[in-house]
């Protein structure tokens, strides 16, 4: 990350934020990995933090409590560095198991069903491009399902196929709660306790992902500080 950019993002850091605790303290973070906006290695990558070391970890420019006390704020500027296979920046979980220790990975065929429930907020879009993702479902190639705001339209994005329309008048900074299931076949989209989508569907090397994907970079026309803010309150995923 360019150093400016760097010192740009902890000008707005507020000082209350420096020592407080980390998010490990407010949600269980044992079954997820976190990618990060940064290349502190120089890996030519995004970073990742897995468990056991995300139970305790905090970044407070991208990953960190908020000032209340009762959601983690993910952000991603829309000059961070990127995964393998996308050109935008991430602050973000994607589901694991054994304490951390393999990657998630079923099927929505399966009997199992997989369920993730949480309260999430999307807080902030980039200046130009306002597109921000704050859940997804992947399968082993790509994205299956994409919980994604662009402007005040809020839905549900299934790769080359029809949209899902959750609100069309979202606000940022309003909390809802979201409810995702697969499995039978099918998978399930539950919007402040509404069905929303009953999609038959059979993909493999599934998981889940939540957090903040932004969907820009300064190719896009947003200046590299820019960024996308999701806060998420509640987080769960079951298997039954």
């Amino acid at each position: 990350m360019p150093r400016f950019v760097a010192m740009l993002l902890a000008l707005v850091i507020p000082a209350s934020l420096v020592d407080a605790d980390p998010p490990g303290k407010l949600l269980d973070l044992s079954n997820w990995k976190l990618t990060l906006p940064i290349d502190a290695d120089d890996s030519g990558g995004a970073d990742e933090i897995v468990s056991p070391k995300l139970e305790t970890f905090v970044d407070p420019r991208y990953f960190f409590v908020n000032e209340k006390g009762d959601g983690i704020v993910f952000r991603a500027h829309c000059g961070g560095a990127t995964t393998r296979g996308s050109k935008f920046p991430r602050s973000e979980l994607r589901e694991m198991t054994d304490r951390g220790r393999e990657d998630a990975d079923w099927s929505t065929a399966g009997e199992t069903l997989h369920t993730m429930t949480m309260r999430v907020a999307i807080t902030k879009t980039p200046a130009k491009k306002k597109h921000v993702v704050c859940a997804q479902i992947h399968d082993a190639q790509d994205d299956l399902i994409m919980i994604r705001l662009e402007g005040t339209k809020l839905f549900v994005e299934r790769n080359a196929m029809e949209t899902v329309m959750l609100d069309r008048k979202y606000q940022l900074g309003t909390p809802f709660d979201l409810k995702i299931q697969a499995g039978g076949g099918r998978v399930k989209v539950w919007y402040e306790e509404e069905l929303k989508l009953d999609w038959q569907v059979s993909r493999s090397g599934c998981y889940f992902k939540a957090g903040c994907y932004t969907q820009s970079n300064p190719s896009k026309g947003d200046a590299e500080d820019s960024h996308g803010e999701v806060v998420i309150y509640r987080l769960q995923v079951q298997e039954m």
